[in-house]
């Protein structure tokens, strides 16, 4: 069973993008700068965009609070490597 949520990169084309990859129907990637993924957004639907906005809106928060707690985990990670 994959993950809900899996971050993606691609180093070589786009270093300063980051994507996160929903593997649930409605399946979707969310890519952004790295540096200001809260606001500069593109969604690509894999399966289609839902015709429900609400849900679309709560799909982009929940890959938004994904990412935001894989960043505090890497900072955590960080200062106990510190330590």
């Amino acid at each position: 069973m994959l993950p809900k949520f899996l971050l993606a990169d691609n180093s070589l084309e786009t270093p300063e993008t980051i994507f996160v990859v929903h593997t649930e129907t409605p399946r979707f990637i969310v890519e952004a700068d790295i540096d200001d993924f809260w606001n500069n957004q593109v969604v690509h639907w894999i399966d289609g965009e839902p015709g429900d906005e609400k849900m679309i809106s709560q799909l982009v928060e929940s890959a938004e609070d994904f990412l935001e707690k894989e960043f505090e985990n890497e900072e955590l990670l960080d200062e106990e490597n510190d330590d």
